[in-house]
């Protein structure tokens, strides 16, 4: 079982980090991490290779995850998608992207930037469980609970853990993991938003 969750986890952040322009990994792109929010949220209940090979359908449809201009989107738009077949067609969650995008904005008006607030909640290695054997944490539900307050959909606990290894916050790899190694060291170097440096 362990290696099959790793071997999931693997297949999440290699598709980032391979197909993601200059190997955005850890992220810090808005566009990026509006997607891959958005993308977990579509994931619940399903296989998530059945989001990787709509990926470039969900771009299209989504506008490149621009949350600026998923925020005007109207009810033509959610039954424009409600045809899509590049894209899950799941009405719950197409408006939650788009009531999302709303949030999102209202968010960097006090946040100054996506990237920064969600960086708030990384969490210290030492207050994380030994790896591939918890699927939230105490930074997934602070940052879930957190993005509900302010009426975010699709983001509970278990999709934001899986969001926040995805995007480079939380390293939950295998010990013996060769990947792990390689997601340190892109951590180390990584100059996180919001903390003085640009």
């Amino acid at each position: 079982m362990e290696r099959n969750v790793a071997a999931g986890a693997n297949l999440r952040r290699n598709f980032y980090l391979i197909t993601t322009k200059n190997g955005d990994f850890p992220c810090r792109t808005t566009s990026v991490l509006f997607e891959k929010l958005s993308l977990e949220g579509f994931q619940s209940g399903l296989s998530w290779r059945t989001i990787l090979v709509k990926r470039e359908g969900f771009r299209k449809a989504f506008l490149g995850f621009d949350f600026h201009k998923i925020a005007l989107f109207t009810e033509d738009d959610v039954a424009r998608l409600l045809k899509d077949e590049n894209i899950v067609r799941h009405r719950g969650k197409i408006e939650a992207v788009i009531n999302n995008a709303k949030k999102a904005q209202e968010l960097v008006k006090t946040a100054g930037s996506l990237a920064a607030y969600i960086w708030s909640f990384e969490p210290d290695a030492e207050d994380l469980a030994k790896p591939q054997t918890a699927s939230t944490s105490a930074a997934s539900e602070a940052l879930s609970k957190a993005l509900k307050k302010q009426g975010w959909k699709f983001v509970g606990p278990t999709t934001v853990y899986a969001f926040m290894q995805a995007m480079g916050l939380i390293n939950d790899h295998a010990e013996e993991c060769f990947v792990r190694t390689q997601v340190d060291d892109a951590r180390k170097a990584f100059r996180r938003p919001g903390r003085g440096r640009k």
